[in-house]
């Protein structure tokens, strides 16, 4: 099953708590949190949700 990241926004000023990024099969060896941006502030400003 492709993986699933759950990770929050840590900017002072965005009101995002947390959201999910699910991968599919092809994704890149190399490809991090730090490649994303968030959904509601556009910022990179991430941080992965270890459960």
């Amino acid at each position: 099953m492709p993986a699933t990241k759950e990770v929050k926004c840590v900017s002072d000023d965005c009101e995002l708590d947390m959201f999910e990024n699910h991968y599919t099969y092809d994704i890149a060896d190399d490809h991090t949190v730090a490649d994303l941006s968030c959904p509601l502030c556009g910022g990179s400003d991430l941080e992965e949700i270890e459960l």
